[in-house]
């Protein structure tokens, strides 16, 4: 399954949209009550990175979900 893209409301800190707190999952508005883990992967050929976290929802189910820094966009597993 690819991972597909997705709209999502964040906390911006210093470095823009770092903490994800919302997003909109097959037209449904899923609140992120847990951060359970989140790590940093970067692409030496590519030169990209991807910020992931593994969410809580608030729709019982956990979640993982990247924003992709090289494309600007959020992304799902």
């Amino acid at each position: 399954m690819a991972d597909e893209r997705i709209k999502l409301t964040a906390y911006s800190g210093s470095r823009g949209e770092e903490i994800p707190r919302a997003f909109i999952l097959y037209g449904e508005k899923i609140e992120v009550i847990g951060i359970l883990d989140m790590w940093t992967e970067e692409e030496f050929k590519g030169r990209g990175r991807k910020r992931f976290f593994r969410v809580k929802g608030s729709d019982g189910y956990t979640h993982k979900i990247y924003y992709d820094e090289k494309k600007m966009e959020w992304f799902i597993q």
